[in-house]
């Protein structure tokens, strides 16, 4: 990542609230260019720019990180090239985090990734969610994240099971997010969850709105 990509991240960051000391701008810049470099030979991210990588995938990944606790286990479902996982895991490094992904493929970049960057408290699951079973906290999880994973109504019914009593399920919705939010209502009350955060955003350089949404998990 060069100085004018830093400047992009710090700025876009910066814009939506979110702090980068620079250990953090470190390890996330180690973290872009190895994700650059693979992404040349594998296809990863669908991105063929640096900065909207930057843009589209790492600030996005980082705008959840003020909603959630410092500390306890963060369940990344479908990682793929560990967004938001590996850039929540650098901004709160207490977290302890699984990052689950079924592409053999991303898996291979996710522990690449990981040892690079020297993160500990972090693991990839190869696999997929509905059969990691033994691979899962046996407790859960405080915080599930599930960014494209599939419609809102799946990825909470597909969530909710793993979720610890008071945790948190963190998903990111386009523009029409209050009809979703309808669609999802029985599966919202079936698994005993509760809208506790949404806010809205947009991304620096992208118009169309953006909805995060955060449901918690009654205790």
């Amino acid at each position: 990542m060069n100085e004018q990509e830093r400047e992009l991240l710090l700025g876009c960051a910066n814009g939506l609230g979110i702090s980068l000391p620079a250990d953090q701008l470190h390890l996330l810049s180690i973290y872009l260019d190895e994700l650059w470099q693979w992404n040349e030979k594998v296809n990863l991210t669908g991105l063929s720019s640096m900065h909207r990588i930057i843009r589209e995938l790492l600030v996005d990944s980082l705008l959840p990180s003020p909603f959630l606790p410092e500390r306890g286990r963060l369940l990344d479902i479908g990682s793929g090239a560990g967004f938001p996982g590996i850039p929540l895991k650098i901004h709160k490094s207490g977290l302890e985090v699984h990052l689950i992904e079924a592409n053999s493929r991303k898996a291979s970049f996710l522990r690449h990734v990981i040892r690079t960057t020297k993160l500990t408290g972090i693991e990839v699951i190869r696999g997929r969610v509905e059969r990691a079973g033994k691979d899962l906290h046996p407790d859960g999880y405080h915080i599930i994240t599930a960014r494209a994973l599939s419609p809102l109504p799946q990825c909470l019914s597909l969530c909710a099971p793993f979720l610890c009593s008071g945790g948190l399920i963190v998903t990111f919705q386009g523009s029409r997010f209050e009809k979703v939010l309808r669609e999802s209502s029985d599966v919202i009350k079936a698994h005993g969850l509760s809208l506790h955060n949404s806010f809205p955003y947009t991304l620096p350089g992208i118009d169309t709105r953006r909805q995060l949404l955060i449901f918690k998990k009654q205790e």
